[in-house]
């Protein structure tokens, strides 16, 4: 385990140097200045300018740049956002939560829903079952996200009236901003309406993690599915069912553990997806995600929050990924070999 730790925190120190590589390109090609791009100082002088340009390293080498560029992303300045001149970093602390929140959210929705139906289908194999199952998920991966939601919105809050369609929670409740994640944050208040802000954050929550899960969900059925279907034709569930365990003991106390096992090391991979698809269901919900404030930055071409916003939720997506393949090598100890390990 240790070897597999080791191999995976150079692969996260790697890709970050690649980020930030790239998140640092981008200021070259932007239109404009670049050190107006890189530090969002779109009103300073010259003098103002070439201060800057000092602390960027501008008159080095582009390694010496790079390296400038490095030190003041790792002490959090990541310049100002040239649409409202406030510190990068600062709107990426607001935003960012209410994206991680609805991104956990939407992906337990899609394994809890996504997972069963494929172990379903997978034990009904060439029946009905696997039939409606399949297509089921291959009507819901065709469906557009952006259709979806103003769909579920027409129905479900302009006609039916049952939740909200747009915002994080309702304007009469203030909650205080302690960890940034709504649900978390009205839990630890003294509020006395607490329970009630809770339930209203809850109620905005649903339609946009619903609209967010519905794409990966049909990715888990198939995954689980397949998984399933390779467990269930393994040598020791054979053994199993030669031992006199019935069926239902064999799928119960060996088949879905391991097919779990399968699963789980593909959740990182479509978390990249579910993400892309938020960025576009903040848009069509308003909530006040980073995807949304990502989006409306390309729409000012504010280009500093641009490399700022893609830089982190790059990371995001990566860190995701990395401790779904620590939970996978702690479940599957094959994994933790130097084979899977590199």
């Amino acid at each position: 385990m240790l070897i597999f730790s080791l191999r995976r925190l150079n692969l996260f120190l790697f890709t970050i140097i690649l980020l930030t590589l790239l998140s640092f390109s981008l200021s070259f090609l932007f239109p404009g200045n670049q050190l107006v791009n890189i530090s969002g100082q779109v009103n300073a002088t010259d003098e103002q300018l070439a201060i800057i340009g000092e602390s960027y390293n501008q008159g080095g080498s582009l390694i010496s740049q790079y390296f400038a560029y490095l030190s003041h992303i790792l002490s959090g300045d990541m310049g100002l956002s040239m649409s409202s001149q406030t510190p990068i970093f600062n709107e990426i602390l607001i935003h960012l939560p209410a994206t991680i929140e609805l991104t956990l959210v939407a992906l337990i929705i899609a394994m809890a829903f996504g997972i069963p139906l494929g172990f379903i289908a997978a034990i009904k194999h060439r029946s009905k079952v696997d039939d409606t199952v399949l297509t089921i998920s291959m009507l819901g991966y065709s469906i557009p996200v952006f259709w979806l939601g103003l769909l579920v919105i027409l129905i479900f809050s302009i006609q039916l009236g049952w939740f909200p369609s747009s915002g994080q929670i309702s304007l009469l409740f203030e909650i205080e901003h302690v960890t940034g994640l709504l649900l978390i944050d009205i839990m630890l208040s003294d509020d006395p309406f607490k329970w009630q802000a809770f339930q209203n954050a809850l109620a905005h929550l649903v339609l946009p993690a619903v609209v967010v899960a519905l794409a990966p969900a049909t990715i888990f059925i198939r995954l689980a599915r397949t998984a399933m279907m390779q467990v269930l034709e393994s040598h020791y569930i054979k053994a199993a069912s030669a031992k006199g365990l019935s069926f239902r003991q064999i799928i119960y106390r060996h088949a879905i553990r391991n097919a779990m096992v399968n699963v789980i090391r593909d959740v990182g991979l479509q978390f990249a997806n579910l993400v892309t698809l938020a960025m576009v269901t903040e848009v069509i919900f308003s909530w006040p995600g980073i995807g949304r404030w990502l989006i409306e930055s390309i729409y000012q071409r504010d280009f500093t929050a641009i490399q700022g916003g893609l830089l982190v939720l790059s990371s995001y997506i990566f860190i995701v990924h990395i401790l779904t393949d620590f939970i996978y090598a702690g479940l599957n100890p094959i994994a933790r070999g130097k084979k899977y390990g590199s």
